[in-house]
């Protein structure tokens, strides 16, 4: 008689990937909860990004989610869109979207961050996924989408009139902040600094986080919000409490774009 195989002692490690995705279903589940059950005449509201009105934000979303579904699943092998408005402000898609009522847009957002989850899941976090850039692991891919819905949902955020609450989900936008170094200087068709650089921040928890070398000449310090918000070119980075050495650190903070495709357009800097 074949003895019962006894179970490992050992726990299993959860898959960081997979913890991942469960941040980016997070994220998309806090800007939903905020915004989801505003009066109609809020959505109307103009947000930070010129042209755009919250119900602009929330259609984006749901656009290049629908296009990553279509990557992330293997339907499509380039990112779909493309067409502009006339003002070329925003995509025609999200022009031809502005008859929707305010619970049509929510239900679209939500089918399709929903097949975007499913697509990601299957896939391994090595796997390679074409994008707007460069093919990208299946792990920044859904750490781009985490990006995307943070920094916009920030937008629609402060057209609404909300202020946001951070989590530490901030690491995964902070991490790709700093690994796209060397890209913020090529999509500018600049010679990138290679100066060893030291970013260590605060997030939102009070936990620590640093990427760079101990030792590292070139230094950024601050929040992750502060950082993030640099990354995502949210605010300008005199605009922020982050503190930096001289040189290569403020370089970086001044070109810094963590979202693929050609060099955005930044904030202007409020401060004087």
């Amino acid at each position: 008689m074949t003895s019962p195989q006894r179970k490992s002692g050992k726990k299993q490690m959860p898959d960081p990937y997979q913890q991942l995705i469960d941040d980016l279903v997070a994220e998309q589940q806090y800007v939903d909860a905020q915004l989801a059950d505003l009066p109609d005449d809020v959505w109307q509201n103009d947000t930070p990004c010129r042209g755009w009105m919250v119900r602009d934000v929330i259609s984006h979303l749901a656009e290049v989610d629908e296009s990553a579904t279509s990557v992330a699943s293997g339907a499509s092998q380039t990112m779909s869109g493309g067409e502009r408005s006339e003002d070329g402000t925003r995509s025609a898609l999200q022009d031809s979207s502005r008859h929707l009522t305010r619970v049509q847009l929510v239900d679209w957002w939500r089918a399709a961050r929903d097949r975007m989850e499913t697509a990601l899941r299957a896939r391994d976090g090595r796997d390679r996924l074409p994008w707007a850039g460069p093919p990208m692991s299946a792990r920044s891919f859904a750490t781009a989408r985490l990006m995307e819905c943070w920094s916009h949902g920030l937008d629609a955020l402060d057209g609404a009139g909300i202020d946001p609450i951070h989590s530490d989900r901030l690491q995964h936008i902070a991490h790709l902040g700093y690994i796209t170094r060397q890209f913020a200087y090529q999509t500018r068709g600049l010679e990138p600094n290679a100066e060893p650089l030291r970013v260590q921040l605060e997030l939102p928890s009070g936990a620590g986080w640093t990427r760079g070398d101990e030792d590292a000449p070139n230094v950024i310090s601050g929040t992750a919000v502060d950082f993030c918000r640099v990354a995502t070119q949210r605010i300008h980075y005199r605009d922020t409490d982050l503190t930096y050495t001289p040189g290569a650190a403020e370089e970086f903070l001044q070109v810094a774009q963590a979202f693929a495709g050609p060099p955005g357009e930044g904030r202007p800097q409020q401060s004087k």
